[in-house]
């Protein structure tokens, strides 16, 4: 049965960390609850579970409202960020103990089967001390779906793990949630994550929904500046747009002529940003490709990253654009203060709505919402 959320706004006195949110997750899906710190995502997992009551609006489990009731008496369980395991209790009790709660004495195959489904076989007479952070991560997963819940609920339960284990442990809950097929609710600060296991994200700011979809919808057009710069990085050019050609919006930014297809905009008339990912963007010290647009610029500062090599590239107007230049050996790296041509495909850019005075980008940290 889906979990839906109508009209639901939660304050703490003038406070107001949801606000008026309306939702439905689908029965059986990955979703993800995308944000910064102070957004409202955990207040809302809060009041899923029923550790914090609405002031306004309802939780339902298909026709049936939870609003009020109790904690233990919804469907509903959770995982927290720091595991809670019982120190005194080895693996398998910590995992028989919802059932036990509930006078299920007899649950020695079921536990079993838990322990299988995360890949902890033989590990059931060891205490939680003895377990690697990742393995108590798949303890508590164990502990929360040996009760058959309709919603798992997921409250940044990979924050306190290394940048390794966190990676597989994205692998796992994902290969878990597919095999027993019950909604996950994830709530989380960190894009990656979300995208790499939800099939719907959400993203939250300020006690409201900015945008919610398909992890590639949102990231290939996103529907807000703030999204397109919390969903990974984008280059955002104040642009206005000057007319139309065929199925091409016509702009001006800073000067130059750009054309944008019109199925790639939120909004078709009136001051723009032009959006563009730095790795869709390319450097050239040639010339560049036909049927591509481009700025030059000066490059201030080159950052080795593996994979790729992000360059910041200082335009005419002062601003600088992020370009991701993948490292695959066939060009050799830019030196700083070269004189580049950054250049992309019409199609890989997008429109959104920009208000009238303002003509910088609004910047989000993702190092921020960490904090």
């Amino acid at each position: 049965m889906d979990l839906r959320l109508s009209g639901v706004t939660k304050r703490f006195g003038p406070f107001t960390a949801v606000d008026d949110l309306t939702l439905t997750v689908p029965s059986g899906s990955f979703f993800a609850l995308l944000g910064a710190s102070g957004c409202g995502k955990t207040t809302t997992l809060r009041m899923i579970a029923g550790l914090e009551e609405p002031t306004e609006g309802q939780v339902l489990l298909g026709d049936d409202d939870v609003t009020r009731l109790r904690p233990y008496r919804r469907p509903v369980n959770t995982v927290f960020q720091s595991y809670a395991l019982f120190p005194h209790l080895n693996i398998e009790d910590n995992v028989a103990f919802g059932l036990r709660r509930r006078g299920i004495r007899k649950c020695t195959d079921q536990v079993e089967e838990m322990l299988h489904l995360v890949d902890l076989d033989g590990f059931g007479k060891r205490r939680p001390a003895q377990l690697s952070g990742g393995q108590q991560q798949r303890v508590a997963l164990a502990r929360a779906l040996i009760n058959r819940p309709q919603v798992l609920l997921l409250d940044e339960p990979l924050g306190a793990l290394d940048l390794k284990l966190r990676r597989q442990m994205q692998v796992e809950l994902k290969r878990i949630q597919t095999e027993v097929g019950i909604t996950f609710v994830h709530v989380t600060h960190d894009q990656e994550e979300a995208m790499t296991m939800a099939d719907t994200v959400a993203v939250m700011n300020a006690g409201k929904i900015e945008q919610l979809g398909a992890p590639v919808e949102m990231y290939d057009f996103p529907g807000t500046a703030f999204v397109a710069n919390f969903l990974g990085q984008s280059n955002l050019l104040a642009a206005s747009v000057t007319g139309r050609s065929g199925d091409d919006l016509l702009l001006d930014a800073y000067g130059s002529r750009y054309s944008v297809p019109a199925l790639r905009a939120r909004c078709e008339e009136g001051t723009v940003w032009l959006g563009v990912r730095p790795e869709k963007m390319h450097l050239s010290t040639g010339e560049v490709p036909s049927g591509h647009q481009s700025v030059t610029g000066i490059v201030t500062d080159s950052s080795y990253m593996g994979v790729s090599t992000q360059y910041l590239v200082r335009a005419p107007w002062g601003e600088e654009l992020t370009v991701f230049s993948a490292n695959s050996g066939v060009a050799p790296p830019l030196a700083v203060a070269s004189e580049v041509t950054v250049f992309w495909r019409p199609d890989h850019a997008f429109l959104l709505p920009r208000p009238a005075d303002q003509t910088h980008a609004p910047v989000v940290d993702p190092e921020e919402v960490a904090a």
